[in-house]
């Protein structure tokens, strides 16, 4: 059961549960399997390395199996990368060229000729319908032929897998920590915290879910097992039926129930027969969620169980029978009548809502007392306020000043974005700055006192996760709005796709602008050479899996910008196809290689969302000319059909240069309100030998076992609570 399990503690953590087996001379495999993970960018560690070589030699190769299955999909190279030009990047056509000539061989086919020249009169040609366009015209053994071998750089990302404890201590505290997160998990983190829950039912359960969201996933697996459900409001059955029918636990989109079977039907109802029971002021839940209550009340059939009455309430609410105002209404009600200052009073009652109105309920003073009143009513609740909440609030006030931006940008819990005028009066200064102090001493008295703090710099840029819906599944994946220095003379990005049943193209293409966000010019498949680049070449088919690629020589690079994008031309979305991915790779002038080298790729994340143009990152060029890239995790909604870079580029500007300029709060911020007795910034030679804190991009080796460690994989445990 534990091998099972095994990918997801890798996957989440880079750590290799601790092999179990009969002892024996296992390093020569060990050593086998060290050489192999380095040839995809990994490498086993010291510790790992030497319990491997203690084991018996088949239970070290019954690991490499698992391990390097694991890290090829981690990092995309579980697929085969063929491109359209064989010689890619070398003797890519220019694109008129190219089109001509593929209509020279259509001519010289006698099964095509004849539609040719019909278009041919026409003064119009369908590209799709030339033979040798948009399908490969070589074997993939054929272009790995074609290259010379990657000479090794001392730039190629290497990721160290660690040595984990006991397997099933490994599941546990995996489970623990996406169960109990303090943060949204997004799309593939909800799918491995259900699997891991139904296996831990029976064990240890976290002190708090305080993510709602990850409630309904844990008491979906529970209920599967037949454990206790893990319930505080109405609004967590509903989640849990939303999740049991296939829907939305978020409750963002409704959900057409299922009809349960009667074991459910009773389990959902005791749950809400418990609940209202203990504190029936919880029905004025009911009202935010009425139709969706009232759809799954003729589901549930609560009139054939009176011995939950209770349960029977939350249903008459629904149906508008009993009165429970829900607090809403009533500081509307307030608001309308011009009360701003009881409206801030009834809302400490909530401090989470009241502390997310705290905007709105400033632009609404039209006196300093209630400017005052407001404020005074958050610092009074400020203690009871999630951790996360203070900190968006914080982000929030820091990018309000005086003036107002001229736009603002909008990004729902799919990462689909949208930008607007920003029309709202500003916030008092004097409000704003007050604010701001009671939210960094809030959270300056719940950070922990780290003691020794060692400091990777490379973090103190990324932002902090206060969701997982704003970071992609994948490889070396920051939060959206996370800035990373960008090291190599040659950058490559890639997207993989296989179609599920209908023909699907994706394309590939970039977006070059200036320091105004002026376009400058694109590659995509109508541009194969331009702007200094060079395009892999159009694949418009993928039953058995496509990709494609761009290069870009950056030190050549016009523009201050650069804005991979990936157009879905025809077919599956994102969300259709069996799988798709984007990435980068970076290199150096000389390395040569296949066009997908492992071990080059900086990023590889999965491409999710309801979009039809996805835009995974943005790179900058800095005041010195060097680059860095900003994280974006951005979908726009596009056409159903026939997206391309050329017509969508203003659309992608505005966007990117309203999440550029947006100030994001960072690791260096909560650094900064540590308190730390040393601070050590990491320069990546060797750890001190006493415990301590550390927080970087990745785990160092020969950190003292009692340290205290937070990387990419785990950033979300800076968050306080």
């Amino acid at each position: 059961m534990f091998r099972s399990l095994e990918h997801l503690v890798i996957r989440h953590t880079y750590r290799l549960p601790a092999p179990v087996g009969p002892a024996g001379e296992g390093g020569g495999a060990a050593r086998q399997l060290d050489a192999a993970l380095m040839s995809v960018g990994f490498k086993l560690s010291a510790d790992l390395l030497g319990h491997l070589s203690g084991l018996s030699e088949k239970t070290v190769a019954e690991t490499a199996v698992r391990t390097l299955r694991t890290v090829r999909e981690l990092v995309g190279d579980h697929v085969r990368h063929n491109v359209y030009f064989v010689d890619f990047p070398a003797n890519v056509p220019d694109t008129y060229d190219f089109w001509t000539r593929c209509i020279n061989e259509a001519l010289a086919d006698d099964a095509s000729r004849a539609s040719t020249l019909a278009q041919l009169s026409t003064g119009v040609v369908d590209l799709l319908t030339l033979p040798s366009y948009g399908t490969f015209q070589h074997s993939y053994e054929e272009m790995l032929a074609a290259h010379e071998e990657l000479i090794a750089a001392a730039g190629d990302r290497l990721t160290v897998l660690h040595l984990g404890g006991a397997p099933q201590d490994e599941v546990t505290a995996l489970y623990l920590a996406l169960a109990g997160s303090v943060t949204p998990l997004g799309e593939d983190g909800l799918r491995d915290l259900g699997v891991l829950a139904e296996h831990c039912a029976g064990g240890p359960q976290p002190e708090a879910i305080p993510v709602r969201e990850n409630r309904a996933v844990v008491n979906l697996a529970r209920l599967r097992v037949g454990a206790d459900l893990l319930l505080d409001t109405v609004t967590d059955v509903l989640r849990l039926a939303c999740a049991l029918s296939g829907g939305d636990a978020t409750l963002v989109e409704p959900t057409r129930f299922r009809s349960p079977s009667r074991a459910v039907r009773r389990a959902l109802l005791a749950g809400l027969d418990q609940v209202v029971a203990a504190a029936p002021a919880k029905l004025a839940d009911v009202t935010a969620h009425r139709e969706a209550f009232k759809r799954l009340g003729e589901r549930l059939h609560p009139h054939e169980y009176p011995h939950w009455p209770h349960a029977a309430e939350v249903f008459a609410v629904a149906r508008g029978e009993r009165e429970a105002p829900s607090l809403d209404r009533r500081v509307e009600e307030l608001l309308d009548a011009d009360d701003v200052g009881a409206a801030a009073q009834l809302l400490t009652a909530a401090p989470g809502r009241l502390f997310r109105s705290l905007d709105r309920l400033l632009r609404l003073c039209r006196t300093q007392d209630e400017r005052d009143a407001v404020v005074a009513a958050a610092e009074r609740v400020a203690p009871k306020v999630s951790g996360r909440v203070l900190l968006s609030v914080r982000e929030h006030f820091h990018n309000r000043a005086e003036e107002p931006a001229e736009s603002r940008v909008f990004v729902n819990r799919m990462g689909r974005g949208w930008v607007t005028a920003d029309t709202r009066p500003p916030v008092g200064a004097a409000q704003r700055e007050r604010l701001i102090e009671v939210l960094d001493a809030q959270t300056r008295h719940r950070l922990p006192r780290p003691g020794h703090l060692l400091v990777d710099p490379d973090v103190l840029d990324v932002a902090l996760p206060l969701s997982g819906k704003a970071t992609a599944a994948g490889l070396g994946v920051l939060p959206r709005g996370s800035l990373s220095r960008v090291d190599g003379e040659l950058l490559r990005f890639f997207v993989y796709w296989k179609q599920t049943s209908r023909t699907t193209d994706f394309d590939l293409s970039a977006l070059l602008l200036d320091a105004s966000y002026e376009s400058l010019g694109w590659l995509s498949y109508t541009e194969l050479t331009q702007v200094e680049g060079a395009h892999s070449g159009d694949v418009t088919d993928a039953p058995d899996g496509a990709s494609e690629f761009i290069d870009l020589r950056l030190g050549a690079a016009r523009g201050d910008f650069i804005v991979p994008q990936v157009n879905i031309f025809s077919g599956e979305g994102f969300e259709e196809v069996e799988e798709s991915f984007f990435g980068f790779m970076l290199r150096d002038a000389e390395q040569r290689g296949r066009p997908f080298e492992a071990r080059t790729v900086r990023m590889k994340s999965e491409l999710r969302g309801p979009g039809r143009v996805a835009l995974p990152l943005v790179f900058l060029r800095g005041p010195g000319g060097d680059w860095r890239a900003k994280w974006l995790h951005l979908h726009l909604r596009g056409r159903v059909a026939f997206n391309r870079v050329e017509e969508n580029r203003v659309s992608v500007a505005t966007l990117v240069r309203a999440v550029v300029e947006r100030e994001q709060l960072t690791v260096r911020h909560l650094v900064g309100l540590m308190g730390a007795g040393t601070t050590t910034v990491w320069d990546g030679g060797t750890v001190p030998d006493g415990p301590v804190t550390y927080v970087g991009l990745e785990r160092p080796e020969g950190l003292h076992p009692d340290s205290v460690v937070v990387t990419r994989e785990n950033l979300r445990d800076l968050i306080p609570r």
